[in-house]
């Protein structure tokens, strides 16, 4: 396997594919940022290794073992049967880096990209290998977060779609496979709508952001970490055609209630604003604290999940 670039989802993507027991190459054009990547990458899998939470069966050091770095795209791509793009969220930066990839890679490796909101059609067409083209969107960290959205372009040929689905399963992430591209693809489409209610109820004046922020984190945020809203529906009531039967009627009253999208300005942002910052000001020490303990609680959480699957 083999990763282009060494920001944040790359060393992550980087450590669950050593966790796995895969070979990978971090590439970058900087020898600095690599260099910093696997010191990052070694302090936190002694850390974590430290207090029980390292994935995988290998020790620390047979998983950095199997972590090397390159310079030269056309060495790092030798012998690579998967490559993750992990570039800046930027759209011509992308194309120009599967456009050069394109013209080393053979006909066996897929070509994967970490984008979260740039469509496949966008990215991937005109190549020659565009059969083998496909997103695979994790979830910030994806170390501890492990969700993973395939979504083909068009023309990506379904045994791509099918071995990274399997990759994916193979090192413990959890993959959902989109049947096509929409924007947003479906993570950021759910958060959206949830961030969209929740801005107007603010906006309106129906509740506070702080105890918006409760709302989810201690009443839906519970129930959603082990199950979704459409199972949610089926034990709510005998099953989900009986939910309609209760609630279709309720549900779509309140729906009709709701404003249009957001403009995401003026007043509120700046009382939504006030209020975080008030819990946790916006000085980089206190956010990567605050950071540390979210990824943390993910780990816990993780942990938990995995513990109460075996049970």
């Amino acid at each position: 396997c083999f990763f282009l670039f060494s920001g944040l989802i790359g060393r992550s993507w980087a450590m669950v594919f050593a966790a796995g027991g895969f070979k990978v190459k971090l590439y970058d054009i900087a020898q600095q940022q690599l260099t910093s990547a696997l010191e990052n990458i070694r302090k936190q899998m002694k850390e974590m290794e430290k207090s029980g939470v390292l994935k995988g069966a290998l020790s620390a050091e047979q998983q950095l073992a199997l972590i090397s770095v390159c310079t030269d795209l056309k060495a790092a791509v030798e012998g690579a049967t998967f490559i993750q793009e992990c570039t800046p969220e930027n759209l011509e930066l992308k194309k120009k880096i599967f456009g050069q990839l394109d013209l080393i890679v053979g006909d066996n490796v897929i070509l994967s990209s970490s984008t979260s909101c740039l469509l496949p059609s966008k990215l991937f067409t005109g190549l020659k290998h565009v059969k083998q083209c496909i997103v695979s969107h994790p979830v910030n960290p994806p170390y501890f977060v492990p969700l993973v959205e395939i979504v083909p372009h068009p023309e990506t040929d379904p045994s791509t779609t099918e071995k990274t689905y399997a990759l994916m399963k193979k090192i413990g992430q959890s993959p959902v496979k989109l049947n096509r591209e929409i924007e947003g693809f479906v993570l950021n489409r759910l958060q959206y709508a949830v961030i969209s209610e929740a801005w107007r109820l603010v906006d309106e004046g129906v509740i506070s952001p702080t105890d918006l922020d409760l709302v989810m984190s201690d009443g839906l945020g519970m129930r959603y970490a082990f199950i979704g809203p459409l199972e949610t529906m089926h034990l709510n009531a005998e099953g989900v055609s009986n939910y309609c039967e209760r609630y279709a009627e309720g549900m779509r009253l309140v729906l009709n209630t709701f404003g249009p999208v957001p403009e995401f300005s003026g007043e509120t942002v700046q009382k939504v604003n006030q209020a975080l910052s008030e819990k946790i000001p916006v000085v980089p020490k206190v956010l990567d604290a605050r950071r540390k303990w979210r990824d943390e609680c993910l780990t816990g959480l993780a942990k938990l999940k995995t513990q109460m699957k075996s049970d």
